[in-house]
């Protein structure tokens, strides 16, 4: 029914592009750690009309069996701002095509009308209790790509074992319904919702429970600058300054409105650091903001940077971040809760692969924390199961600038993370601190913690596979390696297969999981390092972290001892020119 898509494979055809096409038709999308991701383009493989047809017929039928009330709960449908028009592929049509589906089956659907944060969807699967939520983005991705992210009705992103029988439903649901190609559908629909303002309204009032300071807020001579890369974040975060006394933050003119094209960014990923912040850091320089806030382009991830007092820019880590955030919203609670013993229900929670810094705290300061497996999915599940037992979760985060203050939603969300660092470093400057004196004050307290994360690109699935099937017979069959270069290797954790020597019955106290690889290492020398194959690009992942003692001043010495074990890991495990792996830029 797409002239385009089909256009696309017939020419691949004339042109004898075997394997293009052999990749294109004969595997299907599976759910990564942010649900079902690819390429736009024609292809069973890739996110085209027809495959989101089918991806919401098996949502649909699955959903049937588990909610005997669907026809009365319905479903919350949005999307983001991307597009591709050698395919008519937007994320606004592939929800309307999902809309589509569930109406033709007279299921209410709640579709926003405007495009909106990812995090308000979950979010609004519990304010509007429905029994599940899509949200269509790639997020922080290349231009080409989008996705189909699902939520359960507690508004975290599914996982096992609902992600599997999903996907055996749109086994079995491959025939497209009569009204699933009616695009026009949710224009006409009585059971179709816009919930756009009412979600906001809520949502706005629920994030005013995390200021504390809108008095200081409100005075604040520091100007912040906001680039929403493109996406969808500037008038939601303006929003988010407003309910926190704030005057508006400054946009960067160039990427404040839409742009599928993502036209003035070498990719639209924060994370990449100071390369993709130059026009904010420009405008920060002209403005005397010292402070640079970003937001990806479906607003569920944040960066910041802060201008130092040398005139150069820090661009903090997700790990730094995730130090702040975490000592910020433990300060903001103690100071309402005196009592010691009420301590003993708060939890904070991270990815195994971030930064051990919250432990530290925690340990410190007498909460609990908890790591689990890389991506949302598992923490926001963990979440609700601790919300349900009575326990206060005040904060969570994942080292990719994924960050959750309270739990307002039940996923990483870059708005209220943005309006939060806002008031963090208005009290700061209360008390003559910038951010990067704060972050220093946290390290001499709970301990240094050097971390450093990057990653190689790897388009070649098969390499991948063989690069840790290799480590898993390393020299000889079923044996881990025991040193990497000088360095000895004191614990190996291999969350794909279960195993974890660090444990007496040699299994993994992390849940398994068979669908991704990861391994750590943790080395005699105290670091602790991961590989681990990224769910949602074509990347191998590494992070490494050595953790300090407080009061330990020193850090130059563990600085170059991590960076030696590093390029030794990259050398003796990556092996990136025999590879063919892709450095990062």
């Amino acid at each position: 029914q797409n002239p385009k898509t089909k256009a696309e494979i017939e020419k691949m055809l004339r042109d004898g592009k075997k394997k293009e096409l052999r990749d294109r038709l004969c595997y299907r999308m599976t759910f990564g750690t942010a649900g079902l991701r690819s390429s736009m383009g024609a292809g069973f493989s890739c996110i085209n009309d027809l495959t989101i047809i089918q991806s919401t017929q098996g949502l649909l039928k699955y959903l049937e069996k588990c909610f005997s009330d669907l026809k009365h709960r319905g479903v919350v449908i949005g999307y983001d701002t991307r597009g591709q028009e050698t395919t008519s592929c937007s994320s606004k049509r592939l929800a309307q095509l999902t809309a589509a589906v569930f109406l033709g089956k007279n299921i209410p659907v709640y579709l926003f009308s405007t495009y909106v944060p990812t995090p308000f969807v979950p979010y609004a699967v519990k304010q509007l209790h429905v029994a599940a939520g899509v949200m269509i983005t790639a997020s922080h991705n290349p231009k080409q790509d989008n996705g189909y992210k699902v939520y359960w009705e507690n508004g975290a992103q599914i996982g096992s074992p609902h992600d599997k029988r999903i996907l055996e439903h749109i086994e079995e649901s491959l025939e497209p319904w009569q009204e699933s190609w009616n695009v026009k559908l949710p224009d006409i629909s009585p059971l179709r919702h816009d919930p756009l303002d009412e979600v906001c309204t809520l949502y706005v009032e629920d994030l005013k429970k995390l200021c504390f300071y809108r008095e200081l807020n409100r005075k604040t001579p520091l100007k912040f600058v906001h680039t929403s890369f493109h996406g969808v974040g500037h008038e939601y975060v303006k929003s988010a300054f407003k309910a926190f006394g704030f005057a508006p933050p400054i946009p960067v003119p160039e990427q404040k409105d839409p742009d599928p094209e993502f036209s003035t960014v070498k990719c639209p990923n924060p994370e990449e650091g100071e390369c993709v912040l130059i026009l904010a850091i420009k405008l920060a320089e002209s403005e005397a903001a010292r402070i640079v806030l970003a937001t990806d382009p479906d607003a569920d991830r944040l960066a910041v940077a802060e201008q130092q007092e040398d005139e150069s820019w820090k661009v903090f880590s997700g790990n730094e971040l995730g130090a702040l955030l975490g000592w910020w919203m433990f300060k903001c609670w103690k100071d309402r809760h005196p009592d010691p013993a009420d301590v003993k229900d708060v939890y904070m929670l991270a990815t195994t692969v971030s930064s051990k810094i919250l432990q530290a705290i925690a340990i410190h300061e007498g909460f609990h924390f908890e790591e689990t497996l890389p991506g949302f999915k598992w923490i926001g599940n963990r979440i609700d199961a601790l919300l349900q037992n009575g326990k206060e979760v005040l904060f969570a985060f994942e080292e990719s600038i994924g960050f959750l203050c309270g739990t307002l939603v039940l996923d990483k969300d870059g708005v209220s993370a943005a309006v939060i660092v806002a008031e963090l470093a208005t009290y700061l400057e209360t008390r003559k601190l910038t951010i990067t004196d704060q972050l220093n004050n946290i390290y001499r307290t709970y301990g240094y913690h050097l971390s450093k994360t990057s990653y190689f690109k790897c388009y070649e699935p098969a390499t991948m596979k063989r690069m840790f099937d290799r480590l898993r017979n390393y020299e000889k069959d079923n044996r881990y390696p025991d040193h990497c270069g000088p360095f000895e290797i004191l614990y190996v954790r291999d969350v794909t297969t279960g195993y974890d020597n660090s444990q007496p019955n040699n299994k993994s106290v992390l849940p398994i999981s068979r669908s991704s690889q990861m391994i750590t290492f943790s080395f005699v020398n105290g670091c602790v390092a991961t590989l681990r194959a990224s769910g949602t690009e074509p990347k191998i992942k590494y992070y490494a972290e050595f953790c300090a003692p407080p009061g330990q001043s020193g850090t130059a010495y563990l600085a170059e001892e991590l960076n030696k074990l590093i390029d030794a890991m990259v050398k003796n495990f990556l092996e990136p020119e025999k590879n063919g792996l892709i450095a990062r830029l």
